[in-house]
């Protein structure tokens, strides 16, 4: 009798196996892939490192970024400084040239040589006192000044030796117009005189 409840029991459990779907037999404990989780740790790790150097490489990429724009400001200051150190020497010729060929010009009195004299020796000294100042500006840290500032206020001193440079054309411009018709006034005279 016990053999035939086990042979009862057994044809059952034969019976629910082959008709019952394959995933309904299938349950029990889950089974865990150690290889898939050592990989994921791994890749995780991995991630972590590539995202380590790619902050370091932002960092130095920033830093890379604030040198380039230090270095642009310093060149755009010594652009400026340049400019107006060359428009002080153009306007030191002018006025060294220029200045002498107007006051011994025979076209000009005496009263006139001192009066152009000075006109000329005052925009020189505020040239001068401009290259004093930028000289003071450019070495030392008396004004903290950052480069943005600093290029600021050698822009608008680069201005200003424009504004005297193109005075200066035009005064040594009037002058020699003066002359000139001087000159053609005292051609005419002459002529008259001769006639």
């Amino acid at each position: 009798m016990k053999n035939r409840t086990k042979l009862k029991t057994f044809a059952f459990a034969l019976t629910l196996t082959l008709l019952l779907p394959a995933g309904a037999a299938c349950q029990g404990m889950p089974v865990y892939d150690n290889t898939n989780f050592l990989a994921l740790g791994q890749s995780l790790i991995e991630s972590a490192k590539q995202t380590s150097e790619l902050l370091k490489t932002a960092r130095f990429l920033k830093e890379q970024k604030e040198r380039i724009e230090k270095v642009n400001a310093v060149i755009k200051q010594l652009r400026t400084v340049r400019e107006i150190v060359e428009n002080n020497q153009s306007l030191y010729e002018t006025v060294r040239s220029d200045l002498r060929a107007i006051i011994s010009s025979p076209y000009i009195s005496p009263e006139e040589v001192d009066r152009i004299s000075e006109s000329f020796n005052s925009l020189m000294e505020n040239a001068l006192e401009d290259l004093d100042f930028m000289q003071q500006l450019l070495t030392s840290d008396m004004l903290n000044m950052d480069d943005a500032q600093r290029l600021e206020v050698l822009e608008s001193q680069r201005m200003r030796s424009r504004e005297v440079i193109r005075e200066i054309g035009l005064k040594k411009q009037r002058y020699e117009i003066l002359i000139e018709f001087r000159r053609i006034k005292e051609e005419i005279n002459r002529r008259q005189t001769q006639y």
